[in-house]
């Protein structure tokens, strides 16, 4: 009888350790769920990403087709707004500047002399022959009066008068035509004439802006203060100009603010709202999360941009693109692939 009682009280004692056990482990598992499903919860969209600055990639190319006199910079050099980052070979269109200048001196020395009239000297000169050619009609027809009363006494012939007739005659053309002349000579310019020569001086500015264009154009420089991320190409090079064919020299981007373009797929594009808060990581940087916020929610599906190697990867999915624009101070590479998770609340 007591032998029963201590194997009845032995089973009692295994059954109670048993559901302990059982108990605990059932609590554990519910525990450990609970914090996975919290982890998971942790946020609402998931999507993979590529990292771009700010201004995005900036790809710097020439506007004429020349060979590279000098490339200024190299990759990862901080470069302001209007430096020059490279030169094209340019003497020849140096050469069309001083040319076009030179036209443009010369119109201008024709539009003053138009304006102007003759020179102080030319005008005296002119006035000087008129006052010559004035004294000698003034004596020829001195000589005619006293030829003709003369002749009326019968002292000369009448052919003798009408020889000094003739004379004054002469001498009264020259004057008329010196006195043309002088007016010609100081008459200030006509307006036909003045209006030409502007017109040919503004032409000669005209070719003189489209030399410098030119020239101008010879020098890349930057639109953006910015950083280098890629020099394509180096001094000594040949650089072209294909609208179907781009031949960037450099590639710059503002890195002040890195941005992360997001492929959102299509089933989860109801959950997107500017605003939210999103962290990214990246498996160079193991579990360290960079965070930001959506500042632009695509508008149009379209195809992804972004694919793994995985073989069952879906390629026909559409996502809708997004973008996140991280805290300042975020140290990530341009171009690096990271995972963004956009959360649904404050961090």
């Amino acid at each position: 009888m007591k032998n029963k009682a201590l194997i009845a009280a032995g089973v009692i004692v295994l059954a109670i350790i048993t559901v302990n056990v059982i108990w605990g482990r059932t609590s554990s598992a519910k525990n450990a769920t609970a914090q996975d499903s919290a982890v998971k919860r942790d946020w609402l969209v998931a999507g993979p990403g590529r990292v771009e600055p700010a201004s995005e990639d900036i790809k710097i190319g020439a506007e004429l087709n020349g060979k590279l006199k000098h490339v200024f910079v190299e990759e990862g050099d901080a470069v302001k707004h209007g430096q020059v980052l490279a030169e094209l070979e340019n003497a020849d269109y140096r050469a069309q500047v001083e040319a076009a200048a030179a036209e443009v001196m010369q119109k201008e020395a024709e539009l003053r002399k138009v304006v102007n009239g003759a020179r102080r000297e030319e005008r005296r000169e002119a006035l000087a022959v008129v006052n010559e050619a004035r004294a000698t009609m003034n004596h020829a027809e001195s000589e005619m009066t006293r030829r003709k009363k003369l002749y009326a006494a019968g002292v000369i012939s009448r052919e003798e008068a009408d020889t000094y007739t003739k004379e004054y005659e002469v001498a009264k053309a020259r004057y008329e035509e010196t006195v043309q002349k002088h007016a010609l000579v100081d008459e200030t310019a006509r307006e036909e004439d003045r209006t030409m020569a502007e017109a040919n001086l503004g032409s000669a500015k005209a070719k003189l802006d489209q030399a410098r264009a030119l020239l101008e154009k010879t020098y890349i420089r930057s639109p953006i203060d910015g950083t280098i991320l890629r020099k394509h190409h180096r001094t000594g090079e040949s650089v072209s100009n294909f609208t179907t064919r781009p031949d960037p020299i450099v590639t710059l981007g503002d890195k002040s603010v890195l941005r992360v373009r997001v492929d959102v797929d299509e089933t989860d594009v109801s959950k997107l709202a500017v605003g939210q808060k999103v962290y990214v990581t990246a498996d160079a940087f193991g579990e360290k999360r960079f965070w930001g916020h959506v500042i632009c929610v695509g508008q149009q599906l379209g195809r992804k941009n972004l694919r793994t190697d995985e073989p069952t990867e879906k390629v026909d999915t559409k996502i809708l693109e997004t973008l996140v624009e991280l805290d300042r101070g975020a140290e990530l590479p341009v171009g690096l692939r990271v995972d963004a998770f956009i959360v649904g609340s404050a961090r």
